[in-house]
């Protein structure tokens, strides 16, 4: 019986992703249309998407050689943000990085490497880190415990 891993809660400014981006500029993004503002108000804007096939749409820029999604700004491996993050589609709110869930993704490893970048370690995760240089061991946040509900 194998443990399940303790998650490590991902903080601001401690997020290795805001000096990343290599998975925005690595990937194609491509989802069903409806999570587009075509199906939705709050959806990917429209106008950043072009479609793929009757029913999936892909963010412009990722179908691009090299790609690179036209939400991302900034400098790959240096400072980055998504201008639609609230707004971002499937395939970028199922993605994690590296240990952002207390496990490794070979793709993002993949998508750093691609850029020189090192794959993330668990300690990066941790509060305290200032991004530099990771530190050896995470800190985990433990789960809360669940509450039984009355009858």
């Amino acid at each position: 019986m194998s443990a399940d891993p303790i998650p490590v809660i991902p903080l601001h400014p401690a997020n290795p992703c805001m000096t990343c981006g290599a998975c925005c500029a690595f990937f194609r993004v491509s989802f069903h249309w409806a999570e587009s503002t075509a199906g939705r108000p709050d959806g990917v804007p429209e106008e950043m998407t072009s479609q793929v096939t009757p029913h999936r749409v892909a963010m412009l820029g990722t179908l691009s050689k090299p790609p690179r999604c036209i939400a991302l700004h900034g400098t790959v491996g240096e400072a980055v943000f998504c201008s639609i993050h609230p707004a971002r589609s499937s395939p970028c709110r199922d993605f994690a990085a590296s240990w952002e869930n207390g496990e490794p993704n070979p793709d993002c490893d993949r998508a750093r490497a691609a850029f020189g970048l090192p794959p993330l370690e668990p300690g990066w995760w941790q509060p305290e880190h200032d991004g530099d240089e990771p530190p050896h061991e995470p800190r985990p946040i433990r789960p809360r415990r669940r509450r039984k509900r009355a009858a």
